[in-house]
């Protein structure tokens, strides 16, 4: 039997079959990002390390007893330097490093900043793949990213997670320690980090590294902090060619004015940093500035909040007087403190 169709007919039946011809094309698009993550982890795992850290200490009896730390690390470069968090590698005396190859090598320490949370180790050894450094400042919220570390002390190799970028700018402290410094301008994630995925690289789907992998919310699911690697690339760049992290300070503690701070406190200012503590014989004392006043302006330059505070005092030495613009009760303030080292 014979059909015969109408020329509108045939140029539906046409529209149809080309429809469903790429309808599979369509439904794979999917395809890459589900094939993307296994390629990722396959070509970043051997620049991925696990960090092991050892020292000696002396018990009630005067006898030695070994202490050990373990975290992770990423190359960054072909010399062999390894960008890692200082909490990973402070206080002890030797470092092992284990490639995801099996291979290990004794770590020395370059140096570390306890401020930032970022430390730098160096292997000597053949054939060391680093990773390329991405751009944090694009990633956006619901980004997915990946986690890679050794966490928990598992056996066989390195622990990979998937999560997204959950926030942007966060700040944390150490509850337990008030002397810990604060972490400024953290990425949040809910790719899983747990102990030990400390100091490895979180990723892009392009293999990238956007971040380091520092900290995790304990009374919290799902909620890890990293480092944006935009933060860490001059901290990386002063440890390789000094060893050594110079800052200044200016001897307040402060926190970002948000809508939600300002109703609470009665402030007339919609942006800037509310000084909640002024240290004891710092620069800040020194020329009469208080708790509760606002930092509406450095050197200047407008304050957005305390991200953008800490950002202008980066780019100051120690020994230079700076214009400090404060609103206090209604008033507008000039101050002229002389900014010290951060130590």
């Amino acid at each position: 039997m014979r059909f015969r169709f109408s020329k509108v007919a045939l140029m539906q039946l046409v529209v149809i079959l080309m429809v469903g011809l790429t309808l599979p094309a369509q439904a794979g698009t999917r395809q890459p990002k589900e094939t993307a993550i296994p390629a990722i982890t396959a070509r970043v795992l051997p620049s991925v390390v696990s960090i092991t850290t050892r020292r000696i200490e002396r018990d009630q009896f005067n006898k030695p007893v070994p202490k050990a730390r373990l975290g992770s690390g990423v190359i960054v470069d072909r010399q062999g330097h390894i960008l890692t968090n200082n909490h990973v590698v402070e206080g002890f005396e030797e470092f092992k490093v284990t490639l995801s190859d099996g291979r290990t090598f004794r770590g020395a320490l370059i140096g570390g900043d306890r401020f930032t949370d970022l430390a730098v180790l160096k292997i000597e050894g053949t054939d060391l793949r680093a990773l390329p450094l991405g751009d944090s400042d694009k990633l956006a919220i619901g980004e997915t990213v990946i986690a890679i570390g050794s966490p928990l002390w598992i056996e066989g190799g390195p622990t990979v997670t998937v999560g997204v970028i959950s926030g942007k700018g966060r700040s944390m402290e150490e509850p337990d320690d008030p002397d810990e410094p604060t972490l400024h301008n953290l990425l949040q994630t809910d790719a899983a980090i747990n102990p030990g995925n400390s100091g490895g690289p979180l990723l892009n789907l392009k293999g990238e590294v956007v971040a380091i992998n520092t900290a995790i919310m304990p009374s919290a699911h799902g909620i890890g902090f990293a480092i944006p690697i935009n933060n860490a690339r001059p901290i990386l760049k002063a440890l390789l060619a000094t060893g050594r992290i110079v800052r200044s300070t200016m001897g307040v503690v402060a926190v970002s004015v948000t809508p939600q701070l300002a109703f609470t406190n009665d402030l007339k200012v919609e942006s800037g940093a509310l000084v909640v503590r002024v240290e004891k014989g710092g620069p800040a004392e020194a020329v009469g500035l208080k708790p509760d006043d606002v930092i509406v302006a450095f050197g200047g330059k407008v304050v957005q909040g305390l991200h953008h505070f800490h950002a202008l005092l980066a780019e100051r030495n120690p020994g230079e007087t700076v214009e400090v613009t404060v609103w206090r009760d209604g008033e507008t303030l000039t101050f002229s403190p002389v900014l010290v080292e951060d130590r």
